[in-house]
């Protein structure tokens, strides 16, 4: 049956306890959703509620985010990621799912839709993609090594407010709700690893790792659909249109109005718009 809230599980892959939301309806297709880099499985809230009803809905904390335990050796490259995904959805028993990945999730998504095609029945891309505006990925990089200690959680509400505007007050509380944690001396941060917010180790790809995502998208066997926010500072419609060319038959490219980056969360409902017919075509009548 469908939970009325997603129930908080954990399962033991690649020697790390990751946590996941699983929204129940187990008669219902699998759809897996992978959050983007510094964000939580909550951040798929608004959604997975309103696609519960047709899917069974899990979202999973990523290696290093949210209440999935910390790699010891740092190890956050896609490898990693994708033998997460792997044995994740085996544990699972999901021989063949739908999937849907913002970001690095998104990233993780395509790489991962390559390298099992038989596993994976239809691919939702979130801007996400080979080549990316350097300006969205620069200003990603500044917030995430501003300080990360503040003395309240509402400190946080309003940097991550300045941030991204197009989010209201009472969005943001909820994200950041499941996003940071309070400290012994009373400060609040970050839950992801500290890894991700180190000037020095800090996990990022270089020109060429993100250029050759190009061989990994051409490798993708299912219909696919990416979806960019029309306000984006990281993907644009262009880069849509060249994925678009090589991917397979029955893909898609969708802008999505009133949405930057984060498209589910900046316009819940014109993303929920965007996927909902996609999904219905290749996962519930396919």
């Amino acid at each position: 049956m469908k939970a009325t809230k997603p129930l908080d599980c954990f399962v033991t892959v690649n020697g790390l306890r990751l946590h996941y939301l699983d929204w129940g309806n187990d008669a219902a297709p699998p759809l897996l959703l992978l959050h983007g880099g510094m964000q939580t499985a909550h951040t798929w809230d608004f959604f997975a509620a309103s696609a519960s009803d047709c899917y069974h809905v899990v979202a999973l904390d990523q290696r290093g985010h949210g209440d999935s335990d910390w790699s010891p050796e740092a190890s956050y490259g896609r490898d990693a990621y994708l033998a997460d995904v792997a044995a994740f959805t085996e544990a699972l028993g999901w021989r063949r799912f739908a999937l849907i990945g913002l970001s690095m999730g998104g990233r993780n998504a395509l790489c991962f839709s390559a390298t099992h095609p038989e596993r994976v029945k239809a691919l939702v891309a979130c801007d996400v993609g080979p080549e990316v505006r350097p300006e969205g990925v620069e200003a990603i990089r500044r917030f995430a090594l501003m300080p990360d200690e503040l003395d309240t959680f509402e400190a946080f509400v309003e940097r991550a407010h300045q941030f991204n505007p197009r989010r209201s007050l009472e969005s943001l509380r909820g994200s950041l709700s499941h996003s940071l944690k309070r400290l012994p001396n009373g400060k609040w941060t970050w839950k992801y690893d500290r890894v991700f917010r180190d000037p020095v180790r800090r996990p990022q790809l270089t020109t060429g790792e993100r250029a050759s995502l190009w061989t990994y998208v051409e490798k993708i066997a299912c219909p696919t659909l990416v979806v960019i926010g029309a306000s984006s500072d990281v993907m644009s419609p262009e880069t849509g249109e060249k994925m678009l060319a090589v991917l397979p038959a029955g893909s898609e490219l969708v802008v999505v109005p009133h949405a930057g980056h984060v498209v589910h969360g900046d316009n819940p409902e014109g993303f929920e718009r965007a996927v909902t017919p996609f999904l219905e075509r290749w996962v519930l009548a396919g």
